[in-house]
């Protein structure tokens, strides 16, 4: 950071991706230091605030880990752009999965929130237990769904939040809280429209 700022002067922030444990791994007086150098929005994939979907999928990291080391980030006058990926629980655990994250990101408040769909991997694990039959993918109906759950649970005071990556069924972006009642209503007419398959996740996107 201090090449960076001697090699552009005219350098306003850098941002990067960062997990819990690498956060926590510095002391604030650190993270202050990092921030005086221009070090502006860490990234962080919470994926889930569910501990046993995180353990299913083997995150490496805990629930109370990156709650611990947002908090410590934006204390310390970092910004934080959390991520969480819908679907992520599976059939079984939908609605722990939403909850759980729900009540993860009230307590980070996160200033930027992004939530995208899980999309297996040609490859992977998840993608072979999904053709097996041991994780089963929710249809398009019940990802939205899914998202409502959180998104009205939210309690977040000052948060952009946005679902327009490619593996979104439906594009979605406002500002916490002002936005929420908007948001909600638009998924809330969605589930309602009829259009959403419920039988299985629908198209996947040809890239992520």
């Amino acid at each position: 950071l201090t090449e960076l700022g001697d090699a552009f002067p005219r350098l306003v922030r850098v941002s990067l991706y960062a997990n819990g444990s690498s956060i926590l791994a510095k002391s604030a007086d650190e993270l202050r230091d990092l921030q005086a150098l221009k070090l502006h929005t860490l990234y962080m994939g919470l994926e889930s605030g569910d501990a046993e979907t995180l353990r299913r999928m083997r995150k490496g990291e805990t629930v109370n880990t990156m709650v611990a080391a947002a908090q410590l980030a934006q204390d310390c006058g970092l910004r934080m752009s959390v991520m969480v990926l819908l679907g992520l629980g599976g059939c079984e655990r939908t609605l722990e999965h939403a909850q759980g994250t729900a009540e993860a990101l009230n307590v980070m408040q996160p200033r930027l929130l992004s939530a995208l769909r899980v999309v297996p991997i040609e490859g992977t694990r998840l993608e072979e237990e999904v053709r097996s039959g041991a994780f089963r993918l929710l249809s398009e109906y019940d990802t939205v769904r899914e998202l409502r759950h959180i998104l009205g649970s939210l309690e977040l005071t000052h948060t952009v939040f946005r679902a327009n990556h490619t593996s979104n069924i439906i594009p979605l972006e406002g500002r916490f809280p002002k936005d929420r009642e908007r948001l909600v209503d638009e998924l809330d007419q969605e589930l309602a429209s009829g259009l959403l398959d419920r039988h299985s996740p629908g198209a996947m996107p040809f890239w992520l």
